[in-house]
């Protein structure tokens, strides 16, 4: 038996901007509400082969490049595309030092979290 990735949780100051920001992005839904947390997740809901996204409120300054962050690629249009989709919905580009000749782009979310747009286009769910 194993485990596998049912959630990932993403500190931030404002959990509506970042939730309407990924449901976006992911083309996922509001889920659940709590007290300071939003979790968005698939339309089946928590569960499925995709992981929610938890956010939790937190009010401590960013002050390092995250040590995790999450990949996605596009579904239904080229890197370029997507990538132009991505910085209209508030991405920004993002320098952590890479050479110019990768395949991905670094951008951060409207917070400042890091995340990557690989090249290649995956199947939807």
């Amino acid at each position: 038996m194993a485990c596998r990735i049912s959630e990932l949780v993403l500190k931030c100051h404002d959990p509506e901007v970042l939730a309407r920001f990924w449901c976006e992005v992911l083309d996922f839904i509001v889920l659940d509400r709590e007290e300071g947390c939003i979790e968005i997740g698939p339309r089946e809901g928590f569960g499925g082969p995709q992981p929610t996204i938890f956010l939790s409120r937190n009010d401590e300054p960013k002050n390092e490049q995250l040590r995790l962050h999450i990949d996605v690629n596009a579904t239904d249009r080229d890197q370029d595309a997507e990538l132009e989709r991505l910085l209209k919905l508030g991405a920004r580009p993002a320098d952590i030092g890479q050479t110019g000749e990768e395949s991905w782009h670094v951008l951060t979310d409207p917070e400042g979290n890091e995340f990557c747009l690989l090249k290649a286009r995956l199947a939807p769910l």
